[in-house]
């Protein structure tokens, strides 16, 4: 069961939220973001190596400290912001990947989620991360799927996510976003 799989339960809130979250995520990036003259792409002469899954290098699947659940983490690029917490919702750019194989199984740019809808090593590594800040989470199998197989996820796999944490809003925050579009309020999520 991929991260997204498993957050079909959570569908019905996220269905509620998405359009407060895409409003209240994209402003300040599209804000923030100046506006760059386009330049004529040149050709390359450079064929694409097939299959188009990437692979992630050795080094790359490795972390450098564990947290008492197990959980490894590597931060890659330090801030100093605020942390989501469980019931928070988040805005992300993830690649997440095979450890013993380094096989890209899946990613996501400008992922809206709640921190409690995904996998318990995924989640706890959220709540470990400033605003701005990239971090690699080293998930073992227990904190993953376990011996369950997911999709393209081997029973009993440890998995490695690199993410970066964009942006994140409270419950709170979220639905008084929803009230001030007239909105319904949005549902609590429900576990997995």
């Amino acid at each position: 069961m991929t991260m997204f799989r498993r957050m079909k339960s959570s569908a019905k809130a996220l269905r509620y939220i998405a359009p407060v979250l895409l409003t209240a995520f994209a402003a300040p990036a599209i804000a923030a973001t100046p506006a760059k003259p386009a330049k004529p792409a040149l050709p390359s002469a450079q064929a694409i190596p097939l299959p188009l899954n990437p692979i992630v290098g050795e080094g790359q699947r490795l972390c450098s400290t564990k947290t008492a659940s197990g959980l490894g983490t590597l931060n890659l690029k330090p801030a100093s912001a605020a942390k989501p917490a469980k019931a928070d919702f988040v805005l992300v750019n993830y690649i997440g990947y095979l450890a013993a194989s380094g096989v890209t199984f899946d990613q996501g740019m400008q992922a809206a989620f709640p921190v409690d809808g995904v996998i318990p090593g995924f989640s706890e590594g959220l709540q470990l991360m400033a605003k701005g800040s990239t971090w690699r989470f080293c998930v073992p199998s227990a904190l993953g799927y376990g011996a369950q197989e997911s999709g393209p996820i081997p029973a009993n796999s440890d998995l490695v996510f690199q993410v970066e944490l964009l942006e994140f809003k409270t419950a709170a925050e979220i639905e008084a976003m929803r009230a001030a579009q007239g909105a319904q309020p949005v549902a609590p999520p429900s576990q997995p």
